[in-house]
């Protein structure tokens, strides 16, 4: 069963100091019980891209119910010099107690989506802000960018394999994320553990090395994998490595991997030379260093699986999806930034994704008052959280599932536009109702 547990032993301290003044400030002043609401969005995608993923609400709403400020917590404060009694007292009786709302995990995002809504007492609803950015700007990056590899595959599958080029935390979130959007499974063991993820994965090129020939190492594999494994042929040379792979497994073998070099080309090639050994349902899998455009390049090749590594979990050159925290509405009067270039609008906000009669998106609908729908209107915000308890009560792989399939049905009503891997404007134009 996967696990159910906190993302950290300590997620309350996954924050900004100045989080905590804030509200130490407030308590002073008696306006840290204001009701507030405070709002996450993305003032811009990516340069060129045309839509996000929202991702990783699950996980932040996994994490709050472990947000807590215990004799550790406190200490840490007090040697880290936050000593006043009244922040110290307030923080170790603190549970969030307000509502959130916001677009389902897995759902498409534009400029100025209102992706996650916090109305809250203001001292519990600004504590939220680092972990909710840090967790939504993460795994969104990752979301979005495996979601035009997996555009780019075309329904060939496509693996998660980068945990070693992040963070050991992230690398789970990363294998979550890619999971979600349509990767088949992922390298990484606790990503399976936590959240179902299918996992995979064969050998390195140590495995070959450690052998006195490649032979031996094919056929220490192959006895403890079975016929159906997949064999790195490219340690030496991809020819003869082909060569001792069928002779060793024989046509049952389920794959090879390239790792290396002209992967078109001897993509290619390998499957000529599986086939004229008689190996014709033996996979072709392809590794290293790929991204959305490797990946489109080799469309033609005769590749039946990717891994995807290092542009995975790093965005694939967009590591933050750069959304933002901010307070829109208090005591029920909107309020909002007037700085140049950083200004938001004030008020709670509605919001739809306006559909044409085939079910063809055609704009992102948001407004600071209630939107009177039209034939086709989809309504984005859902209730999450409702005084502090999830309004859906799942595990973590049973939510992951749910986000999945919501995402497999959404992104069909892009319009073909919003395919294309070039460079571009967001597909959907955000206005106002």
């Amino acid at each position: 069963m996967p696990n159910s547990g906190p993302i950290s032993p300590a997620p309350a301290l996954f924050t900004d100091r100045y989080e905590l003044t804030m509200v130490a400030a407030a308590l002073a002043d008696g306006t840290a019980d204001r009701d507030c609401v405070f709002e996450v969005f993305a003032r811009r995608l990516p340069h060129g891209r045309r839509y996000g993923v929202l991702a990783g609400t699950g996980r932040l709403l996994e994490a709050l119910p472990h947000f807590r400020f215990g004799d550790g917590e406190l200490a840490s404060l007090r040697e880290q010099g936050l000593t006043d009694q009244r922040l110290l007292d307030w923080l170790a009786d603190f549970r969030f107690t307000g509502d959130i709302d916001g677009y389902a995990e897995g759902d498409l995002y534009f400029p100025g989506s209102p992706v996650l809504t916090v109305r809250a007492p203001f001292a519990e609803g600004v504590l939220l802000e680092t972990l909710a950015l840090s967790v939504l700007n993460h795994d969104s990056a990752i979301a979005s960018a495996a979601a035009r590899m997996v555009a780019a595959a075309c329904e060939r599958p496509c693996i998660e394999m980068g945990s070693r080029r992040t963070h050991e935390e992230a690398a789970v979130a990363a294998g979550r994320a890619a999971y979600l959007v349509g990767f088949a499974s992922s390298s990484n063991l606790e990503a399976g553990r936590r959240y179902g993820v299918p996992t995979t994965g064969t050998s390195a090129h140590a495995f070959t090395l450690l052998h006195d020939d490649e032979e031996s190492a094919f056929q220490a594999q192959v006895a403890t994998l079975g016929r159906g494994t997949t064999l790195l042929v490219d340690t030496y040379d991809v020819d003869q490595g082909i060569r001792t792979a069928v002779k060793v497994a024989g046509p049952e073998l389920g794959g090879i991997r390239l790792d290396s070099g002209d992967l078109p080309t001897l993509a290619t090639h390998a499957r000529a030379l599986l086939d004229e050994l008689g190996a014709t349902s033996t996979r072709v899998v392809v590794t290293s260093d790929l991204d959305e455009y490797a990946i489109a390049g080799l469309m033609v090749a005769p590749v039946d699986r990717y891994g995807v590594g290092t542009s995975l979990v790093t965005g694939s050159g967009a590591p933050t999806a750069g959304m933002v925290y901010k307070l829109v509405e208090r005591d029920g009067i909107p309020v909002a930034k007037k700085s140049e270039g950083k200004n938001t609008v004030g008020g709670r906000k509605f919001a739809v994704r306006r559909r044409s009669p085939d079910g063809t998106a055609l704009a992102e609908v948001v407004s600071s008052a209630p939107i009177t729908p039209r034939d086709g209107d989809r309504n984005l915000v859902v209730p999450l959280l409702r005084a502090g308890a999830v309004c859906s009560e799942v595990t973590p792989a049973e939510a992951l599932e749910q986000a999945r399939a919501h995402h497999e049905r959404v992104r069909t009503e892009l319009p073909p536009e919003g395919w294309a891997l070039s460079r571009g404007e967001p597909v959907l134009e955000t206005v106002s109702a």
